[in-house]
């Protein structure tokens, strides 16, 4: 996952989003943040299903 500020600073971006706007050099930092946690979300996400082992209990 990546780091707790980068985190704060995609909800500080957002929370400023719905309030009073974004500049145009913040809405492409949220932009590059949004990009970076969704990959990680992904990574990890898979991670944790090739993980899984699936046992057939019939047998």
């Amino acid at each position: 996952m990546l780091p707790k500020d980068k985190i704060d600073r995609i909800n500080a971006l957002a929370k400023k989003s719905k309030t009073v706007g974004l500049t145009d050099a913040e809405k492409v930092e949220q932009q590059a943040l949004r990009q970076e946690y969704l990959e990680a979300f992904r990574r990890d996400f898979r991670k944790t299903l090739d993980s899984i082992e699936i046992v057939d209990m019939k047998h």
